[in-house]
């Protein structure tokens, strides 16, 4: 079992020294897509709320 918990943190430790961790230039672009992404998608159901309290409102 001690053997076992060795490798797996071995592995691990193989497997992050492979990564390529983005640079702060990139880091803020991704932010950046994700923050105007998350506004427009929050835009969009707004909008798609109010026009379906709309239709239910003239229905009833």
């Amino acid at each position: 079992m001690k053997q076992k918990i060795i490798d797996f943190f071995t592995g691990v430790n193989k497997e992050m020294k492979k990564v390529t961790w983005p640079t702060k230039e990139e880091l803020k672009e991704s932010t950046a897509v994700v923050i105007v992404v998350c506004l427009l998608l929050a835009a969009f159901t707004y909008l798609i709320d109010i026009g379906i309290n709309q239709i239910f409102q003239g229905l009833f």
